[in-house]
Formats: structure tokens, C-alpha cells, sequence
């Protein structure tokens, strides 16, 4: 038996969406700047995808700028908020996917813009308090960046909250939701964000195309230089059978989306319930709780051992396919920023499982019996 428990690193793809992208691969293959037939209809095929994304989170058309996934996405929002919009003040987190906090890091010492972080606090969730502090000094131009749901340890941030301490104080929010898009729901007329950020992969659609919501009242200077797409800020043909793919996904996940979240927070909550039994001195980086956690994620803080650094290696052999922390980081030696940041014991090995509607109840005993065995084992040898 093979299992896939890394579905926050990427998800397989839907028949469904495959389904819908083929005819975009074989036959509707125009440029959609193109002005004859085949141009035509492969433009609007993109303005019904857009239409239909905008719909699906309460946003306008035109708020919605196709990229190539949610790097890009997160690099064009921070590029928009400090070249056009003139933020000289950035904060963010320590905790954040390297798409933002290399992307904050390098773009405020290139442009001579102010880099702070907000305290977290114990259970990894961020200090709203050490915040809102923040947000009372000075009277910079700021751009707050904190991402919605941890793609490590799956702390959620309260996006209303946020919004509103950053409304009070003059300040621009740009969110990434990469874990947390097509898995609940944004309605962008209430949150009152700037920028927020999706990714199809994340939710059984294809790799290499993701859209940057940009609230309409911002205008942007191209972040790709080239042609006129996307508003004038991306420049270069689009991903047509991509974005096809990435509506698809979208739609299919909004159809059902309650049946999805109960079915996989109760996998989630199985999973917990069983490491517990059958695994003594576990525990759990972040914060379990339902209403807390993204419920497609779990961390698991392993028990000392021997072969520590050949856990996931064995899991791996023994058919089970997890990881460490986030996929963009497992070909570096470093530890995960993540566990660092909220002060974590790296000193154990951490194995973070994450699931999706396709996930089963077997799958998940069986990889719970599998990590079993191996620290068994590992501990007898």
C-alpha cells in the first residue's frame, strides 16, 4: 500500500479539472492576444475563468491577476505595495513562507524600507497585541504581511481582526492564503484586504498558475515587463489551459466545501486520537484545536531516536509519503524557520502529515501503523 500524507506540498489533480484542460491542450490553443477567431475565444475562455474565480471569493473581475503560482503572486504584491503604492514600513512574521519572508527581507534592504517583526506567541500564533503596537508607531506607509493558514504547523490567523487593526491604522494587509484558498471561504467585500494569493496545486488543480487578488481602488506598474496582460502588471501570453485548470479546481472545491471540511478535519482529529494511543511522549507543534488550525495539516513531534534523520527516508520505504516542513525547504540542510520561530524542541524529529478529500481513514491508520513500527524498531536496534 502507497499513501500520499504531503498534500500541502501539492495535491494530485481532479479528474474533473484534467478533464476540462484538455481541450485547451489540443484544439482551443489560440493566443488569447491574438485578434482572429482563435484569439477570441481563448480570451474570453480566460475572462469566464476570471469571472467565475472573482465570483466564487466576492471580488471583481478586474481584482483578479493571474500568475504563474503563489511565489509570484506574494513577489508581485509586495513589489505593487512598495514601488507604486510608496510603503516604507513592512511587517511581517518570523513564521512565514519563505515566498514572503525573503521576498520582505530583500525588497526592503533593496528599496531602504523598514523590516519588522511581530512577537509570536507560545503556541505559534501570532501576538495581535505586539501588533497593534507596532501599527500605533510612527506614521510610515506600512504594509502588514501575514499568511492566513501556516502551511507548517497550521496555526490560522484571524483575518477580520487583522484587517481591522490594520484599517484603524492606516495600514495595507497582504495575506498569503496558499494553504487556506479553496479550502474555506473569502468573502473579499467583508475581509477588506489588500492582497491576498492563490495557488491551483493546493487544491487538485494544475502547477504553475495562481492568481494575486489586488483590492480595485490599488493601481500597480508592471512587475513583468513585456506585453499588456493582466492589467498591465504581468506582461507575457497566459497560461490558458492553467487558468482553465485553476477555475475548475476553484469551483469544484466551493461546491462542497462543508462535506470536505468535516470529512477531512475528521481524519485530521482520527490521526491525532491515534498517534496518541499508540505512541507514547508524542505532541503536536502549533495549535490543534479545530477552530485554530487548518484542518488539512498536522505536526507531529516525534519521540527521541536513534535514526532520527532516516525517519522520513524509512516512512518513505515503508509507503508512506510525508515530509519535515514545507516542500521549498527539503533540499536545504537547515532546520524549519517555522519550528525556530515559535521556539520549538528541534531537538526531535517532526514529521508533519497533511491531507485532502481524497485522503481515507485506512490511509491514515495505515501510516499511523507504519510510524509506529519504525520507532519500534528503531528504538529495539
Amino acid at each position: 500500500m502507497k499513501v500520499y500524507l504531503d498534500n500541502a506540498a501539492t495535491t494530485p489533480v481532479a479528474s474533473e479539472v484534467f478533464e476540462a484542460m484538455v481541450p485547451y491542450l489540443k484544439n482551443e490553443f489560440g493566443n488569447p492576444s491574438s485578434t482572429h477567431s482563435f484569439g477570441r475565444q481563448a480570451k474570453g475562455t480566460i475572462e469566464t475563468s476570471r469571472r467565475k474565480i472573482a465570483s466564487l471569493i466576492n471580488a471583481k473581475p478586474s481584482e483578479i491577476i493571474f500568475t504563474s503560482g503563489g511565489t509570484e503572486a506574494d513577489n508581485m504584491a509586495f513589489t505593487v505595495a512598495i514601488n507604486q503604492l510608496g510603503v516604507k514600513r513592512v511587517i511581517t512574521s518570523e513564521i512565514e513562507h519563505h515566498a514572503v519572508i525573503h521576498t520582505a527581507e530583500n525588497i526592503c534592504e533593496d528599496k531602504n524600507v523598514e523590516f519588522q517583526l511581530v512577537k509570536l506567541l507560545p503556541n505559534g500564533h501570532v501576538d495581535l497585541d505586539h501588533l497593534q503596537e507596532l501599527l500605533e508607531q510612527g506614521d510610515k506607509k506600512t504594509l502588514v504581511s501575514l499568511m492566513h493558514g501556516n502551511n507548517e504547523i497550521g496555526n490560522l490567523l484571524p483575518l477580520k481582526k487583522v484587517s481591522e487593526l490594520c484599517r484603524q491604522n492606516g495600514a495595507y494587509f497582504h495575506s498569503d492564503t496558499v494553504q487556506t484558498m479553496a479550502h474555506y471561504k473569502f468573502d473579499m467585500q467583508e475581509l477588506d484586504i489588500d492582497f491576498i494569493t492563490g495557488a491551483a496545486h493546493k487544491f487538485h488543480g494544475p502547477k504553475g498558475v495562481g492568481f494575486l487578488y489586488i483590492k480595485n481602488e490599488i493601481k500597480g506598474l508592471p512587475f513583468i515587463h513585456g506585453g499588456s496582460q493582466e492589467r498591465g502588471l504581468r506582461g507575457g501570453t497566459e497560461n490558458l489551459y492553467g487558468i482553465v485548470g485553476l477555475a475548475k479546481a476553484m469551483e469544484i472545491a466551493y461546491e462542497d466545501l462543508e462535506e470536505h471540511q468535516n470529512h477531512v478535519q475528521g481524519l485530521k482529529s482520527h490521526m491525532i486520537a491515534e498517534l496518541k494511543k499508540n505512541i507514547e511522549d508524542i505532541h503536536f507543534h502549533g495549535d490543534i484545536t479545530p477552530e485554530n488550525s487548518l484542518y488539512t495539516v498536522v505536526n507531529v513531534c516525534i519521540p527521541p531516536t536513534p535514526k532520527a534523520s532516516m525517519l522520513l527516508f524509512t516512512l518513505d520505504i515503508k509507503g508512506v509519503a510525508c515530509s519535515g516542513g514545507s516542500a521549498c525547504t527539503s533540499g536545504s540542510a537547515k532546520g524549519s524557520h517555522v519550528l525556530e520561530g515559535i521556539k520549538a524542541d528541534t531537538s526531535r524529529p517532526n514529521v508533519r502529515f497533511s491531507f485532502s478529500r481524497y485522503t481515507t481513514k485506512e490511509e491514515v491508520d495505515f501510516a499511523v501503523g507504519i510510524l509506529k513500527e519504525a520507532l519500534e524498531k528503531e528504538l529495539v536496534d
